[in-house]
């Protein structure tokens, strides 16, 4: 007999994500960074693996497999068959290729004809830093296929130029960058980290009704002189999450989310420096598990200032 399908017999009161990302044995980047975070917040979470591999490409050497899109269809179809594609949210991350990048857009519309009201959270993972690491020619897939039907976005100010064509100098470039991307379709924008002056600013921005002009906030973040791997992953994990509990208060959303992120990485920094390994010398792995309950219940240390 099949067995009675749960995700609609006994809807999660939160939310169902199917996650969309890539997978390491060891370390914590992709869907082994947002995974664990959405299920400490209430999250039924389905990880599809877009990549299996040893560890991080950061490390000296790394093996493991890629999934194409013809597999990750084969995983939809599978899902479909046994009714078992109902999700209130998809989230993707790194994307590697044109052609796995198209399948997803598949995926958005099959899970969109089940339940109109999925909401798409992308994280367009295309570089940073000025320097792409994804094939040239996603940037205009991203650009004119998956932005117009994500929901949310969550770029860092490099990804924001390359889908505007706008270069971010000052806040005023990263709230207009923010428009352009509404008007291509994305009610909610996060530009997670803009380096502006010595310090990193994230900007997000809120259309709640079409024509209006978006509630537009921004928060000041400290730098930490270290480097981790994952905290794009976690970020953009973590504003599904609250944004999801507080639809209308997607400053409040940042708040909780960026808060959570400060606490996972001091803590991360404290923790190499006690081990007697230099934070500076290399990048670091954040302690993901030992923070969970900075993510359960975060103190709110990093305020949103409106702007009018």
């Amino acid at each position: 007999m099949t067995p009675p399908i749960l995700s609609l017999a006994l809807p999660s009161v939160t939310g169902r994500v199917l996650s969309i990302q890539s997978h390491t044995v060891q370390g914590y980047v992709g869907n082994k960074s947002a995974v664990f975070p959405l299920q400490l917040l209430g999250y039924d979470v389905d990880p599809i693996n877009s990549v299996q591999f040893s560890n991080h490409t950061g490390y000296p050497t790394f093996k493991g497999q890629v999934l194409n899109g013809g597999q990750l269809w084969d995983l939809i179809e599978g899902l479909e068959e046994n009714e078992l594609l109902y999700y209130t949210h998809l989230l993707t991350g790194y994307i590697g290729s044109v052609s796995f990048l198209n399948t997803v857009l598949k995926v958005v519309d099959k899970l969109r004809s089940v339940n109109p009201k999925l909401t798409y959270v992308c994280d367009p993972v295309m570089g940073d830093e000025g320097k792409l690491y994804v094939p040239q020619e996603l940037v205009s897939v991203y650009r004119e296929k998956v932005v117009p039907v994500a929901s949310m976005l969550t770029p860092n100010q490099f990804e924001a130029e390359q889908l505007t064509g706008l270069r971010i100098q000052s806040e005023g470039d990263g709230r207009e960058a923010c428009n352009i991307l509404h008007a291509a379709g994305p009610t909610k924008v996060v530009i997670t980290s803009i380096s502006m002056n010595g310090e990193l600013l994230l900007i997000g921005s809120h259309q709640k009704n079409e024509g209006q002009s978006p509630e537009q906030f921004k928060i000041a973040i400290p730098k930490i002189p270290a480097y981790f791997t994952g905290t794009g992953d976690l970020t953009t994990a973590l504003l599904l999450g609250w944004s999801n509990k507080y639809p209308e208060h997607l400053d409040l959303a940042a708040e909780l989310a960026v808060s959570s992120l400060q606490a996972v990485l001091h803590r991360t920094m404290n923790d190499y420096k006690s081990a007697g390994h230099d934070p500076e010398s290399s990048s670091l792995e954040i302690r993901l598990i030992q923070s969970q309950d900075d993510i359960r219940n975060p103190k709110i240390k990093f305020k949103a200032q409106r702007y009018d």
